[in-house]
């Protein structure tokens, strides 16, 4: 692979056909995509200082490409970039005016932005152009040169991801020993302590654990706790999870059980269930609105009583 080619790529001058070869290539090896990602770097901090400094050219690119030789992966079979004095006029500037650390440092740095949500809902958009809806109580953090590095870490809580498609630079989502990466996709991942669930709404997702590796498709789920040692995915059978977003709550023949950790989540409730009635299982849509009224449907549904101690509210058949 040349970087005549690669240069043409984020230049957005090459054709169908090149952009296919240079995703063949980048795909091919972890340390392919590090050299194409460096090479960027370069590209693209050279820009904005290019007129700040109008060293010897001959000095600099001897200076460049000393430094250059140390960020090449070993053993790949990279050609030497051949663009005359426009690519020597940047990589002089970027290394003498910056004194030849910058592409190194923006990768190796540890700086993310984070982002939070805590009594409400919040809608973001990252610098690539995805789309983030945080669940209150979630946060997330993202490298801060997102652009080229789509890196994201997940500490808590849940968040639908609507990614904004881009080959060449996958999205990947950190969550503590499991790695969730995308191209363009949509997807919800809630990670409650240890217990994580990824919900696939469009495209593919790939999620890892240690040596296991699975793909997830349009409507399919995973849930991954502290004891998972085989990835298994499943169909996702209702839109439960969805709440935060359509502010309904879907429950399609599921667990009433369910539906009441949901409500205890959503409303910051202690609802629970008496033994007798654990088994029973319910298909409805409730509003997010009132607590009481949803108590009030659901007790009206399967003939319960309600009964309020301090803030505990337990659900039991009426006797």
């Amino acid at each position: 692979m040349t970087d005549e080619l690669l240069i043409k790529v984020l230049l957005k001058e090459s054709t169908i056909e090149e952009n296919e070869k240079v995703e063949k290539w980048l795909n091919a090896a972890e340390a392919n995509k590090k050299h194409f990602l460096q090479l960027e770097t370069i590209w693209n901090v050279s820009n904005t200082l290019k007129n700040e400094n109008k060293r010897d050219e001959e000095q600099a690119w001897a200076s460049f490409k000393t430094r250059r030789a140390d960020l090449k992966p070993g053993g790949d079979n990279i050609k030497p970039l051949n663009l005359g004095k426009i690519w020597l006029r940047i990589a002089a500037v970027l290394f003498i005016a910056v004194g030849g650390w910058v592409a190194y440092s923006l990768y190796s740095s540890g700086n993310y932005t984070e982002l939070a949500a805590t009594n409400q809902v919040r809608t973001e958009t990252l610098p690539d152009g995805s789309a983030l809806t945080l669940n209150k109580n979630s946060k997330i953090s993202y490298a801060a040169n997102f652009k080229n590095n789509r890196k994201l870490k997940l500490e808590q809580g849940d968040v639908f991801f609507d990614v904004a498609k881009d080959k060449i630079h996958p999205f990947v989502i950190d969550i503590e020993k499991i790695s969730v990466e995308v191209v363009g996709t949509s997807f919800n991942i809630k990670h409650i302590k240890k217990d994580t669930e990824i919900n696939v709404e469009t495209g593919i997702v790939k999620v890892r654990l240690a040596n296991n590796e699975i793909k997830l498709y349009k409507g399919e789920k995973i849930h991954i706790d502290g004891n998972t040692s085989k990835l298994v995915k499943e169909q996702s059978t209702d839109q439960l999870y969805n709440y935060y977003r359509s502010n309904l709550f879907q429950a399609n023949n599921i667990a009433l059980s369910k539906l009441v950790i949901t409500l205890n989540e959503a409303y910051g409730s202690n609802i629970t269930l008496d033994e007798k009635i654990k088994g029973l299982t319910i298909n409805t849509t409730l509003k997010m609105g009132s607590i009481n009224q949803n108590l009030e449907i659901i007790c009206q549904t399967f003939n319960l009583q309600l009964s309020r101690n301090g803030n505990s509210i337990l659900l039991s058949a009426k006797k």
